[in-house]
């Protein structure tokens, strides 16, 4: 069965959400990356958009204008963008949102994962490449802010339905599947290497 969750997110909805479990999401995510993050923390700015119980997503989409309709904008493609950029204002922008869901491409670091276990949400990774096909997951582009920042920093509110597949990387417990799949990494190339170096010794 699916793992669906629907914004509104509760700290109950959490609870048995590990990492490496595969979610979709219903309701609303909202684009939010860089300069929206400086905004809130490094100036102080509210954000214009409530993001209690909320998702978002740290993307720069491409959208398009409706055809014969004002101000009004449909999602061309919406790939991730690195969530490590974000590490250092995460946790302080989970403190102050209580955003629950936050989605991205690759790990984030101790600052989310002490922002995770603290407030109880999640960080997840859509796959990267599938930019287009994310897009089919967004019904509708209900609002938008901070237009003035451009296109792949606005804050895009999107309506989605099923969005994902999002692989659970930080958990509410603050686990970390990044952080754990290094060390066990490590402890495989350490046993792979001893056994090259056997093979290869006379090149030492």
């Amino acid at each position: 069965m699916k793992k669906i969750l629907t914004t509104p997110i509760s700290d109950e909805d959490l609870k048995d959400i590990k990492i490496g479990d595969v979610i979709y999401l219903n309701g609303h995510i909202v684009t939010c990356r860089d300069v929206a993050h400086r905004r809130l923390i490094e100036l102080g700015r509210e954000l214009p958009v409530d993001l209690k119980g909320g998702a978002i997503f740290h993307a720069g989409p491409i959208v398009r204008k409706k055809d014969g309709e004002e101000n009004k904008f449909e999602m061309v493609s919406i790939g991730p963008t690195t969530s490590m950029r974000m590490e250092k204002f995460e946790k302080e922008f989970i403190d102050q949102t209580g955003v629950k869901l936050i989605v991205g491409k690759g790990g984030m670091g101790p600052n989310t994962e002490a922002g995770c276990k603290e407030n109880k949400a999640l960080h997840c990774v859509f796959p990267a490449g599938c930019a287009v096909n994310a897009a089919t997951c967004v019904e509708e582009i209900e609002e938008y802010h901070w237009e003035d920042l451009g296109m792949p920093e606005t804050l895009w509110v999107c309506r989605v339905k099923e969005f994902g597949p999002l692989i659970v990387s930080i958990d509410s417990e603050g686990s970390n599947i990044f952080e754990q799949n290094k060390i066990e990494f490590n402890k495989r190339k350490d046993a792979a290497l001893e056994e090259l170096y056997t093979k290869v010794h006379y090149i030492k």
